[in-house]
C-alpha cells in the first residue's frame, strides 16, 4: 500500500447548537456532545455561551477558544459553564481571519443587559452595515460578520420593547445565508434565511428545546427531530415554551446544494431529505449516465464512498475499499520540510494494492476544485497496477465562488472555471471524466428547489 493526502476539499461552513431545558440541567455538556457531532461542519474554534435561568438573572458564563471541541473542553471548563439555556458553534472560517477574535458564539454586554449570537453562513452587505454602526460609535474586536450583527441586535436592541422585536429588525437587514442562534439571559432565539440557504432544525426531548444545523447534531443528545425551522421562521423558546412566527418572506426558496453532495453527515435530515439517499441517487445518476466498463468502483474517503455505492448498485460493479486511511493523523500534524522527501501527501490515506492492481477502477469524489490532489490519488493507483481510472464526480463543474458562507473560491482557483473536461481529464491523469449532471441535482434532492450558484452563476440573493 502507498499513502496519500486528500486535502483538497471545499471546507464546510460552521455548525451551531442551542439548547432550552426547563429545569435543572447541564446545559454545557449537551452542547458539548451537540457540538462534537458538527464537527465535520468546522475545525478551527470551538465555543459556548450558557445561561442559568434558574439562579439570579443575567448569569452568564462563556468559554470560546481555537481548535477542536475536545480540544477546547474538558470536564473542568464544562463544570464552570453552569446553566439550563446555552448556544455553541464550531467555526471554519469563511469571513473574517481564523483567529481568536473571530471565533464564536460572539458575546456581548450593553446597557440593557447581554447577548450571544451563533452564526452559520455569510451576509453580502456587512460592510454596509458595519460603517454604520462605525459611525455610531461601534468598535469591533475582530473581522466576522458575526460580530456585526451582534452588534446590530444590541443597538437595535436600545429602540425596542423585545430582545425578539430587535431580531426581527436585524434580520430583515441582512443579505445573504444565515442560521442564527441569539441567547438572552431567560430566552433562546433562532432565526432562519428566508431563502433556506443555511440549514436549521428543531428537537426536543423531555423538557428539552433544542435547535442545530443538522438533525444529526439533535440526535447525538439523544433529543427526537421534530422538523426544520422554515425558511424566514423566528423560532423562540421561553420557560412558557416555544412559539415561532414568520418574519422574512421570499418567493424564490434556495436550498445549498452541496449540504447533500458534501458537507452534511450522512445520518442527517435537512429540509426533509435524508443525506445518504440523496448521495446513492447521485451515484446511481452518474452510472446511468455515464457507465463504463470496468471491474471495481470505489469512492475517494469519506466523501466518495456514498456515491460510489450508488454507481456500484446501478450498474452492477462490485464495490471496494481501495484505500486505507490513517484515522491518528489529526487537524495539527506537523507538515514535513521543503527538504524533506516525504510529503504530506504521503501521509493519511493509502492505496490498497490488492483491489486495484490489474483492475479497470471507477473512482467517485464529490468535486474538483484544483486537480492537485486527484491527480496524486490517480498516479499513485497507477503505480499499484490499477490498468484504468475512470473518474466520476457527483457533482456539476465548480464554476463561480459561492458568498454565502461556503469557500468556493474565486474562478482563478477554480480548474474547471478556465479548463475544459478534456484539459482536466488530462491534467489529473484519468481514462475518463464525468461529472453529474446540473439536471442530476433535482432528482438527487427529489426536486427540492436549491442554489446551484456554484455551478450556473445564478444567485439567488443580491
Amino acid at each position: 500500500m502507498n499513502e496519500i493526502l486528500t486535502d483538497e476539499k471545499i471546507h464546510e461552513e460552521c455548525g451551531v447548537f442551542g439548547i432550552y431545558g426547563r429545569g435543572n440541567i447541564d446545559a454545557a455538556r449537551l452542547i458539548y456532545y451537540g457540538l462534537t457531532a458538527l464537527q465535520h461542519r468546522g475545525q478551527e474554534s470551538a465555543g459556548m455561551v450558557v445561561c442559568d435561568t434558574c439562579g439570579p438573572i443575567g448569569n452568564i458564563s462563556a468559554y470560546i477558544d481555537m481548535g477542536l471541541v475536545n480540544e477546547v473542553f474538558d470536564r473542568q471548563k464544562l463544570e464552570k459553564l453552569v446553566g439550563n439555556i446555552g448556544i455553541g458553534h464550531v467555526r471554519y472560517s469563511t469571513t473574517g481571519e481564523s483567529t481568536r477574535e473571530n471565533a464564536q458564539p460572539v458575546f456581548i454586554n450593553y446597557s440593557k443587559g447581554t447577548i450571544a449570537l451563533a452564526h452559520n453562513g455569510n451576509i453580502t452587505n456587512t460592510e454596509s452595515i458595519r460603517k454604520e454602526l462605525i459611525a455610531e460609535g461601534a468598535v469591533f474586536a475582530g473581522t466576522s460578520d458575526s460580530e456585526v450583527i451582534a452588534y446590530r441586535i444590541a443597538e437595535e436592541r436600545m429602540k425596542t420593547s423585545s430582545i425578539e422585536e430587535a431580531c426581527e429588525n436585524v434580520a430583515r437587514i441582512l443579505k445573504g445565508g444565515f442560521a442564527l442562534l441569539i441567547l438572552s439571559p431567560r430566552k433562546l432565539i433562532c432565526i432562519r434565511d428566508p431563502w433556506g440557504l443555511k440549514p436549521l432544525c428543531l428537537g426536543s426531548m423531555s423538557g428539552i428545546t433544542v435547535c442545530a444545523s443538522e438533525s444529526s447534531a439533535i440526535n447525538a443528545i439523544g433529543a427526537d427531530h421534530v422538523r426544520d425551522v422554515a425558511p424566514g421562521e423566528m423560532v423562540v423558546v421561553t420557560e412558557e415554551g416555544v412559539t415561532s412566527r414568520q418574519i422574512l418572506h421570499s418567493e424564490v426558496k434556495a436550498h445549498c446544494a452541496f449540504e447533500y453532495i458534501y458537507f452534511a453527515r450522512l445520518d442527517s435530515k435537512i429540509d426533509g431529505q435524508g443525506v445518504y439517499a440523496a448521495r446513492i441517487r447521485g451515484g446511481r445518476s452518474l452510472a446511468l449516465r455515464y457507465p463504463v466498463d470496468a471491474d471495481v468502483v470505489t469512492g475517494v474517503p469519506d466523501s466518495g464512498l456514498t456515491a460510489a455505492a450508488g454507481y456500484a448498485m446501478q450498474s452492477g460493479i462490485p464495490f471496494e475499499l481501495a484505500f486505507a486511511r490513517n484515522s491518528y493523523v489529526g487537524r495539527t500534524f506537523i507538515k514535513p520540510s521543503q527538504d524533506e522527501r516525504t510529503s504530506s501527501v504521503a501521509i493519511k490515506l493509502r492505496v490498497i494494492e490488492d483491489v486495484v492492481k490489474g483492475k479497470r477502477i471507477v473512482l467517485t469524489d464529490d468535486s474538483i476544485v484544483r486537480g492537485t490532489t486527484l491527480a496524486n490519488i490517480i498516479r499513485e493507483m497507477r503505480k499499484f497496477g490499477a490498468l484504468e481510472v475512470h473518474v466520476r464526480i457527483s457533482s456539476p463543474p465548480f464554476l463561480y465562488p459561492c458568498y454565502y458562507g461556503t469557500d468556493v473560491p474565486d474562478n482563478s482557483q477554480l480548474i474547471a472555471s478556465g479548463s475544459t473536461k478534456e484539459e482536466i481529464r488530462q491534467r489529473i491523469g484519468a481514462d475518463s471524466l464525468e461529472y453529474l449532471h446540473i439536471e442530476d441535482l433535482d432528482e438527487m434532492t427529489c426536486h427540492l428547489p436549491l442554489c446551484k450558484a456554484c455551478f450556473d452563476g445564478r444567485y439567488p440573493v443580491g
